[in-house]
């Protein structure tokens, strides 16, 4: 009789939650979700006018403006690199080539002051002669030769690309070749006559978060419909795709990964005839790749198997060769790297039979390097400097050599080159962009609500007074296991900190600075302690007189912007700025916006009752409300975004607006979830951006 009653309160308690929730998206600005919409878009042509006359009307903008173009495009800028068959190859855009150039130089002349550079595509060029608007998207090409590459470009910086082959020596597209439409299409080399395909094939191939689900082996002369399915995951997976792994002699090994959420994973090996069959590991075993033979994976979790316990954050080996042999049976596991508290891994990339691990001990960077001798791995920490963030720039398992990067906030970016083996020098290194001198750079930690430490680095001048008078920027990012460690914020640095400002970077949980449990604390129904940690950093500020409430504002960009904006909401006191680029706002649709469903496991699912309850508690905006005094919050956002619908941005403006309350909105009419495709236009947010800050927190 009990159970009847409880069971029944619980039952109207879900549905009154259910109908609340249910009242609370039937809101006026769902038009706003159209995104080319005739009256959406007068409504951003308007928004953009009042944002552009405001800002661009500030006596500074034009300069603010001019110096950030001049940062960008400057010509002694260092050159992104991937590294293949001795060659360096870049994307490069500058004022004379808005859309941006493909090219390549041999690694020894790109480590001479003035590298020989042999272009292979002009984007401009091929955007007039074809009338689109392209956006590199990148290349992947194949080894040992490197003769035939899988370019991706984009129409208006979008996530679908059109895949186009590309023959190097004629610097051509290929006739007839491996050319696949637009779609959120994944990709990869087999050989020079085949390759495996995840795209749009049609009905039924998509998964519910947009991205293919089908993946098909597609042969050189054959019609694109008669490509063999290899394998079709669950309309409910985030994504499957093929990936090769294909060493400096030609060897191929064959794989399809089913991204299934909540950093989950099915992996699957497929043999030389293309029979595919499962890899009976754990789904929250992460896949890095292969070095000799072994098989490498990031633990998500703890994996118990044979009496033994390889925790949460490890790298982990086995044998690919002895797993197949024995039909399936998981073989002796080796371990790599085992973090303790205070570190965790960032990144993993293999060379010629070695394996690079970039690591952070209290958010601070490290680089091992890695080899496997038959029988156990050996490492060595390869000497760096400290105090920066280390990032493997450029490897590749047929080269010897590896690039790395090093910054940190005052020291700009170094490009180290290290053969396997060897010692890491510096071959090139950028200029300084601002002046850092008396610049200090030092660590806090603040208390969360719950007690937990929450670390944060503040960057100001060493005579700044601890008397609140500071202005600051508040950064964050927090979300989907990604770390926010130092870089070397050049605009910033020039438009901000020798203006007097200061800013400062919280590793809130959400993020990866300390590796899983980092992460997994923030996530779903903990979703509020992510916004707890960036008001704690806040207040922390504040009660050491760094900053005070009307000089403190706080940014993000896409989850970034979703942990700023619900911060300011709920602590609207704290603050007297806020940007917000690209964010979500809108947590109860957001599973129905653009690729919002392959977010689930991060956010919580609205559509089940108890957790839409505690979204609907923290999602932004649905915690509006009329009379309370909000900063003006500046809302910047892309029509071209199909990663994050800009109607995130839009509505939440709009109900502001529909509050009373004041705000600035601008939309790019191009360039993706970067909400820009030429430097001219990144400048232009940036000094649209930092004209704003000035406005709000500068006297």
């Amino acid at each position: 009789m009990r159970c009847v009653a409880v069971c029944a309160a619980v039952l109207s308690l879900l549905f009154t939650i259910s109908a609340h929730a249910d009242s609370a998206t039937d809101d006026p600005f769902l038009w706003l979700e159209d995104v080319g919409g005739p009256r959406a878009l007068e409504w951003v042509r308007t928004q953009n006018a009042f944002t552009v006359k405001t800002l661009k009307s500030d006596d500074d903008y034009a300069q603010t403006q001019a110096d950030a173009e001049a940062i960008l495009t400057a010509s002694d800028r260092i050159p992104a690199a991937t590294l293949a068959g001795g060659q360096v190859y870049d994307f490069w855009q500058d004022r004379a080539h808005v859309r941006g150039l493909w090219r390549r130089t041999p690694l020894a002349s790109y480590q001479s002051s003035a590298p020989d550079w042999e272009t292979l595509l002009d984007l401009d060029t091929l955007s007039a002669e074809q009338n689109e608007n392209w956006v590199w998207k990148g290349a992947q090409c194949l080894p040992p030769a490197y003769r035939r590459c899988l370019v991706k470009l984009s129409r208006g910086g979008r996530d679908a690309v059109v895949v186009r082959e590309f023959d190097v020596p004629s610097r051509s597209f290929v006739r007839g070749g491996f050319d696949v439409a637009e779609a959120k299409t994944e990709i990869a080399w087999v050989d020079t006559n085949t390759v495996m395909v995840a795209t749009n094939w049609g009905p039924e191939t998509l998964t519910r978060s947009g991205y293919p689900r089908v993946v098909k082996v597609w042969r050189r002369g054959q019609n694109v419909r008669d490509a063999q399915t290899l394998y079709q995951g669950d309309a409910s997976d985030v994504l499957v795709s093929p990936r090769t792994v294909i060493d400096g002699e030609g060897k191929v090994d064959r794989f399809i990964v089913r991204g299934l959420g909540a950093f989950g994973a099915g992996l699957f090996n497929v043999d030389p005839s293309f029979r595919v069959t499962r890899i009976s590991v754990p789904a929250f075993a992460d896949f890095k790749g292969v070095s000799r033979r072994q098989l490498l994976f990031y633990l998500n979790r703890d994996w118990r198997t044979a009496g033994r316990v390889f925790l949460q954050g490890s790298l982990v080996s086995f044998s690919l060769d002895d797993y197949v042999a024995s039909g399936g049976a998981i073989p002796t596991i080796r371990s790599l790297f085992t973090p303790d508290m205070k570190t965790a891994i960032t990144s993993v990339a293999t060379g010629k039979d070695t394996v690079y691990v970039s690591l952070l001990e209290n958010v601070k960077g490290r680089l091992h390097e890695i080899s496997f001798d038959g029988a156990q791995w050996l490492w060595r920490r390869v000497p760096m400097p400290d105090n920066g963030t280390i990032d493997i720039a450029a490897a590749n398992d047929g080269e010897g050599e590896v690039l790395l990067k090093f910054s940190n906030f005052v020291t700009p970016e170094q490009i180290y080159l290290m053969p396997r083996g060897g010692e890491p020098r510096v071959i090139r290194q950028l200029p300084s962009r601002f002046d850092a001198y008396a610049i200090e750079v030092k660590q806090y930690e603040a208390t969360s609500a719950d007690g937990t430490r929450i670390p944060y680095f503040l960057v100001r001048k060493e005579d700044s007074l601890n008397n609140g008078s500071t202005p600051t920027i508040l950064y964050a990012y927090g979300g989907f296991q990604v770390s926010t460690t130092p870089w070397y914020w050049s605009t910033a640095g020039k438009l901000w900190l020798e203006k007097g400002g200061a800013y400062a970077v919280a590793n809130v949980r959400g993020g990866g600075e300390y590796g899983p449990r980092w992460h997994d604390a923030a996530t779903g129904v903990n979703r509020q302690k992510n916004i707890d940690d960036l008001a704690a950093v806040a207040r922390d500020m504040i009660n050491r007189g760094f900053t005070s409430s009307r000089r403190l504002g706080v940014m993000g960009a896409s989850q970034g912007g979703l942990l700023a904006t619900a911060t300011f909401i709920q602590n609207p006191s704290l603050f007297n700025a806020v940007v917000a680029q690209v964010p979500l706002t809108d947590m109860l649709r957001y599973p129905r916006l653009s690729a919002g469903a392959s977010w689930l496991a991060e956010y919580g699912d609205p559509n089940d009752p108890m957790q839409r309850a505690a979204i609907l508690r923290w999602s932004p905006y649905h915690n509006i409300k009329a009379g309370v005094k909000y900063p003006r919050a500046f809302f910047l956002a892309s029509t071209r975004d199909d990663r994050v619908h800009p109607a995130h941005a839009r509505k939440m403006a709009a109900k502001l607006q529909a509050n009373g309350h004041p705000y600035l909105y601008f939309e790019t009419t191009e360039g993706g979830h970067d909400a820009a495709r030429t430097l001219r236009q990144r400048a232009e947010q940036l000094a649209l951006t930092f004209t704003y800050f000035r406005q709000q927190l500068m006297d």
